[in-house]
């Protein structure tokens, strides 16, 4: 694969990361804020769905695109950029990963209140803030990965 094509697809998946990512975001925040538990239920529904398709392989093919690419060209993974990226890549991830577990168990708290005709439980709204908290240092980690890899600055020198 040429490098020009492999660049291609390490954006297109990063766009798919970013927009999958912060789209799901918002349609759970505003579905919670809803309080309609048929609305809460399908939308917990949909995010863990877009989490399987779209965010796990994304997540995966990041990291090996970009260090197939840096191979390519010739840059040593502890380039600062780089390695800045890839350390923020991890931050991210390191939130990303409570955050499926928590939208998981959030949609059987939907579902089960849905089916049940009950209301949502007390742990279910601090599931909710949890995941709101671990998403925002995961958002701004990959604002800042994207920042690095389009600047490609020089760090420290």
């Amino acid at each position: 694969m040429t490098y020009l094509i492999l660049k291609y697809f390490h954006i297109i998946s990063a766009i798919l990361l970013f927009g999958t990512g912060l789209g799901s975001a918002f349609y759970k925040w505003m579905s919670d804020r809803s309080g309609n538990i048929n609305h809460i239920a399908m939308t917990n529904k949909n995010v863990v769905l877009a989490d399987w398709l779209f965010t796990t392989p994304t997540v995966i093919f990041q990291p090996l695109s970009g260090i197939w690419m840096a191979s390519l060209v010739g840059l040593p993974l502890t380039t600062p950029w780089i390695l800045f990226s890839l350390i923020l890549y991890v931050i991210a991830g390191a939130c990303w990963l409570p955050v499926v577990y928590l939208q998981i168990k959030m949609q059987k708290m939907a579902n089960h209140a849905l089916e049940n005709n009950k209301e949502l439980p007390k742990q279910y709204w601090k599931y909710a803030k949890l995941w709101f908290f671990l998403g925002m240092p995961a958002f701004i980690a990959m604002v800042l990965v994207v920042l690095l890899m389009t600047l490609k600055p020089t760090l420290f020198g």
